[in-house]
């Protein structure tokens, strides 16, 4: 019995490293249930910032993004479509990080930022690259892309906001930090229930039903567009240097 139970427990892990590893989820390979929401080819289903220039493009079955965006306005890339309840499958990776990020806080488990000995919060230098997946239209119930050590995953507008109860800005800060390597794919189970979020990350629980009071109860989805860079060609904060393949939804409602 314990043989056949590590048994399954190794084919399963081995499954889903193969699954992580497929360059573009075939719609017959889909989960029971989920649609895809790309293609792998174009855009269909998704709408392109107005002016953004081709910096959102497809590369090789992938949504490839530079952080150039030449949209005057909104520079992320939204769904057409409106989703309530679902569950989203979404393999992500960061390209690469050429901004150092010196304001890096320590984020303890209930969401707070470490202090030093003279009360300041520490800030530690990073490696960084920012992107994310908006959730029903919000940036706000943005489930977070980056290199910081607490790990992708969370839900900065709500662990940031001082007005949320503890207990709120507790749950929407990652378990766990699962993220793999940069330039390694990530994968992203993302589950919207009412106003609660639970969020796996390369098969481990980060977040587990967070409440996210306010949330509109319907909305589009989102592949956040971050950074900029000066006049002299310097990004003056971290890029969405990302790709983003195998996008597909289950509707629960």
């Amino acid at each position: 019995m314990v043989r056949r139970t590590f048994c399954n427990a190794l084919y399963n892990a081995v499954a889903f490293t193969a699954f992580l590893a497929m360059p573009r989820l075939a719609m017959a390979e889909l989960p029971d249930g989920f649609v895809s929401l790309f293609d792998g080819k174009t855009f269909a289903g998704w709408r392109a910032p107005e002016g953004d220039n081709g910096h959102w493009k497809i590369i090789n079955g992938v949504i490839d993004y530079d952080a150039s965006s030449e949209a005057p306005g909104d520079k992320n890339l939204w769904t057409e479509k409106e989703y309530g309840d679902f569950v989203l499958l979404i393999d992500w990776r960061i390209k690469e990080t050429p901004y150092i990020n010196a304001r890096v806080p320590i984020v303890l488990p209930d969401g707070t930022h470490k202090l030093g000995a003279d009360g300041k919060e520490i800030r530690i230098s990073v490696p960084d690259s920012d992107s994310g997946v908006f959730l029903r239209g919000e940036g706000k119930s943005q489930v977070n892309i980056w290199c910081w050590p607490t790990g992708s995953g969370e839900v900065y507008g709500y662990r940031m906001d001082r007005k949320m109860p503890p207990e709120v800005r507790a749950g929407v800060t990652p378990k766990t930090n699962a993220d793999h390597n940069i330039g390694e794919w990530n994968r992203f189970e993302i589950t919207m229930r009412g106003d609660r979020l639970s969020v796996r990350l390369n098969g481990k629980q980060v977040l587990k039903n967070a409440k996210l009071p306010g949330i509109p109860s319907k909305g589009r989805l989102a592949l956040q567009h971050h950074g900029g860079k000066d006049k002299q060609g310097v990004w003056r904060s971290p890029p969405a240097l990302v790709q983003f393949r195998n996008i597909a939804i289950k509707e629960l409602d």
